[in-house]
């Protein structure tokens, strides 16, 4: 600095530190990249370059496609951030398929494959574009980045166009995710909304699957919604993917599928891609793994399903702010309401200014004013003379005649003066006032005009656009339930260490890296802590196993001493739930307690044991049985109850008895479809080892399994329940090849697979199932040119058949209507008949009038 000339040196009063200049230019610069770049406006629900590409797609709009390149080309007049960015938002807008029709290899959202480039693929805008977004006369306008042009502010959009596109933008320290909700369910809460309802609506994704909103919180920020692609269990060795997560692509999702199996989460032997215009995706097993288990291990630990954390931002009055969804709705309902009502304002000026220069047309010319002004020398002349000739009817006028309505007049040409037809001048008036008196009725009404036009809306180009994404309530999974079981667990009784690295040691179980194990010690102590490699887990191990959290079926019988010399304990106990790698005292927690015997009962079974006790005078019963049935099973921290006061010599385990826990109860829950135990939904009964679930789907097919929480269950099930070996099936299907309604009766024969007993043409369905004894059905069917009415006593007309059998034809080209009535009562047996005073007869030909079948 002391060697620059003084002229160099900075002027103290110029000078500008580098921490001002930070805070002021980023705080620009944020601005802009949150107003301009990033967040979507409230009014139009568009970022600046989506708007300025469609405002440049309408000034190209002749009907035609264009190319996307021209489009690029003609939208830079208005955004000055090069082509890259328009190029990738046009797609964007694009694979919506909502307000550009596309030409050409625009990408597919299911692969993720890039669309071509722009001079070779084509758009133009949509017929739903043209009516909702554009309106030149209620568009407000500013001049572009360089002054050149002139740009819309924002668009006049009718319609919620925000919540329908959905919209992602990250910006500096702000990010907003508003979802893709469904186009029918939208207009449906505009109109609830204009009605003053309640509106409620949920995310719909264009790669459909399966959605739990539970905790959606309205798009707002600490929202969460979960989302599932839908897979069904094709066979026993194969899983289908056929929709896939939103956000996710056919490649990311098998990436995903082939790294979990690589960490040794699932086990499978390939995955095969068939996607071409709809997603599939095959995921074969390998024999010997359940599907069920997999599947449920597919929404564990792959992008099968996935977490979308909501963000609900948007700029209003130039500034961002978190907004429900409802409350954008709210806000686009009434701004569509208020632009509904400009255009029918501006119609009406529209219609007056018509009706009155229809008017001034008539009496200029049936009054032959124009031959007036024949001797008129001087334009002024002309006009006063117009002026005056037009004096006595200027009342009728909602507004004053102007200088410029005058000449108007004297450009009408004196060809159409001598081809005047007044009638058709009337008939013209009174059309136009008709159509006046219309505007005036919806300006009125205006609430009742937005509805119906949210209706027609609806009408036109809602078809096609029915909800994709099934609304789900999802079960939490356990991955320890699902994991495969990938390691094996070992434990070293001699030093007391356990793990999946102990090679040498003893062989306990299968284990997953993510299990937890359980350690019972003769010292009356417990322990539950995570797998490792290896661990201490201290010496004295009575038992070791892999740990199953609230697992109340796996009962623990244990007898122990009370300190060195007390009373023997017995109890009876599961462990539920934990705290890890915390040593809970089983024991009264005498010093020196010693457990005598353990066993573990995964089912609740009881045994009988066998008590020897060492020999002492006067003791006169020395060995005796005791039942464990009799005890009661209670927490791990209950004392027990005395066994003996004497001292034991040893015990021994002399038969096994059932369970005293009784069956295990299971309810559907039709909302999510799975089985639980826990009293929700469908109540199914209570089984016991060798009880079976049957269930009935449209397909065809029925299955006899073993109730197992982690069985799934499609939206084609018609019947779910316990099997009874008694029970017949009855079922009416259509037959796909042979365009036949059939009928059939069968006992189900087969276990633990998919059997299917219709026919197996793709078209074939099951229209009813029933197993109740009795089923009457009742058909209404076209014959003689008319509608029928039939009632059919099925046990009585239709004989049991092998399950392979076709079943019999039912004598109908066209069925309108057809279900099962209430079965007739079983038959009492003999013995009941006696006691019973009142004995019901059913009288087919006398229910409801109508005729019995055969």
């Amino acid at each position: 600095m002391e060697d620059l000339p003084q002229s160099h040196l900075p002027n103290d009063d110029k000078t500008i530190t580098l921490s001002g200049m930070y805070q002021e230019y980023f705080l620009d610069y944020a601005s802009y990249v949150i107003l301009e770049r990033a967040v979507p406006a409230i009014e139009d629900g568009l970022k600046p370059v989506q708007r300025r590409i469609m405002h440049s797609m309408f000034e190209l709009e002749d009907g035609r496609y264009n190319k996307v390149a021209n489009v690029i080309g003609n939208t830079m007049k208005y955004h000055p951030h090069g082509d890259a960015s328009i190029n990738d938002a046009m797609v964007q807008i694009g694979q919506k398929d909502l307000l550009i029709d596309t030409q050409g290899n625009w990408g597919n959202i299911y692969t993720g494959d890039s669309a071509a480039a722009s001079r070779y693929i084509e758009a133009r805008l949509t017929r739903f574009a043209l009516e909702v977004v554009f309106n030149p006369k209620t568009t407000r306008w500013q001049t572009s980045y360089d002054g050149r042009n002139r740009e819309p502010i924002t668009l006049p959009v009718k319609f919620p166009l925000l919540l329908a596109q959905g919209v992602e933008g990250i910006a500096v320290g702000l990010a907003c995710k508003i979802m893709p909700h469904n186009f029918n369910e939208l207009i449906d809460a505009s109109i609830d909304a204009l009605k003053g309802k309640t509106t409620q609506v949920f995310p719909d994704f264009p790669t459909a699957g399966m959605i739990d909103v539970s905790k959606y919180n309205q798009g707002l920020r600490g929202g969460k919604i979960r989302v599932r692609a839908r897979i069904s269990i094709a066979d026993a060795k194969t899983l289908v993917i056929n929709e896939i997560p939103f956000g996710t692509t056919t490649s990311s999702l098998i990436d995903s599928i082939v790294a979990a199996a690589d960490k040794g989460k699932i086990k499978i032997r390939k995955v095969e891609d068939n996607t071409a215009e709809h997603v599939e995706i095959l995921v074969h097993l390998p024999p010997g793994i359940s599907p069920d288990q997999t599947l449920d291990a597919l929404y564990a630990f792959t992008d099968c399903e996935v977490s979308i954390s909501p963000n609900s931002c948007v700029i209003v009055d130039q500034k961002p702010v978190f907004m429900p969804v409802s409350q954008i709705l709210k806000i686009s309902v009434d701004n569509t309401k208020n632009l509904l009502y400009q255009e029918l304002d501006i119609r009406k000026s529209e219609l007056l200014e018509s009706i009155l220069f229809t008017s001034l047309e008539k009496i200029f010319i049936e009054k032959r004013i124009y031959r007036e002004i024949e001797n008129c020398e001087t334009w002024e002349d002309i006009i006063q003379t117009i002026d005056l000739g037009l004096k006595p009817y200027k009342k009728k006028f909602y507004r004053e005649i102007t200088r410029n309505d005058i000449e108007k007049l004297t450009e009408i040409r004196i060809k159409r003066i001598s081809k005047f037809d007044s009638f058709k001048s009337d008939e013209l008036l009174k059309s136009l006032e008709t159509e006046l008196t219309e505007v005036k009725h919806h300006m009125e009404h205006i609430v009742a005009y937005a509805i119906e036009y949210y209706k027609n809306l609806k009408k036109k180009y809602g078809k096609g656009r029915e909800r994709k994404t099934e609304i789900r309530s999802f079960e939490s999974i356990e991955a320890t339930q699902v994991v495969i079981r990938n390691e094996k667990l070992y434990v070293d009784y001699e030093n007391g260490f356990a793990g999946y690295a102990l090679k040498n040691a003893e062989f306990v179980s299968e284990c997953a890296d993510i299990d937890d194990i359980i350690v019972f010690r003769d010292d009356g102590t417990m322990t539950v802590s995570r797998v490792t490699d290896k661990s201490y887990i201290g010496k004295g191990i009575l038992h070791i196993a892999v740990w199953k959290k609230e697992d109340e079926r796996t009962i623990y019988h244990m007898v122990y001493r009370d300190g060195s010399q007390g009373a023997t304990y017995i109890k009876r106990f599961s462990v539920i739930s934990i705290i890890r790698d915390k040593d809970y005292d089983l024991t009264k927690g005498t010093k020196a307690s010693k457990v005598l015997y353990f066993s573990v009962n995964p089912n609740g079974e009881s045994e009988v044991l066998t008590i020897y006790l060492k020999p002492r005078p006067k003791l006169k019963k020395q060995v005796f049985d005791y039942d464990l049935a009799d005890l009661a099973i209670k927490g791990r921290n209950s004392q027990g109850n005395v066994l003996s006061k004497f001292p034991i010599r040893k015990i021994v385990s002399k038969s096994k008895g059932e369970s005293t826990l009784g069956g295990r109860k299971y309810w559907f829950d039709e909302y999510i479809r799975r089985l639980n135990t826990d009293e929700k939904g469908k109540y199914l009964g209570e089984f016991t080892g060798n009880d079976r679930l049957l269930i009935i789907t449209q397909t065809g097919m029925y299955r006899l399994v073993k109730p197992d929480l982690s069985l799934h269950f499609d939206n084609d099930v018609m019947t779910i329940e316990k099997f009874n070996k008694k029970k017949v099936i009855s079922a009416v299907y259509f037959d796909g090849e042979k365009k036949e309604y059939i009928i059939k009766r069968f006992h189900p024969e087969t276990f633990d697979k998919n059997m299917l007993f219709i026919s197996d043409h793709i078209h074939s369905k099951v229209l009813l199932a029933s197993t109740d004894s009795y089923p009457m059905l009742m058909i209404t069917a076209k014959r003689n040119q008319g509608l029928e009415k039939d009632v059919m006593n099925v046990a009585e007309h239709v004989g049991i058949i092998n399950e392979k059998s076709k079943g019999k034809k039912l004598p109908y080209r066209e069925i309108k209507l057809i279900n099962w009535m209430d079965p007739l009562p079983e038959p009492a047996l003999p013995s009941e008949q006696v006691d019973q005073e009142i004995i019901r007869e059913v009288d087919i030909e006398s229910n409801d009038g109508q005729s019995t079948l055969f």
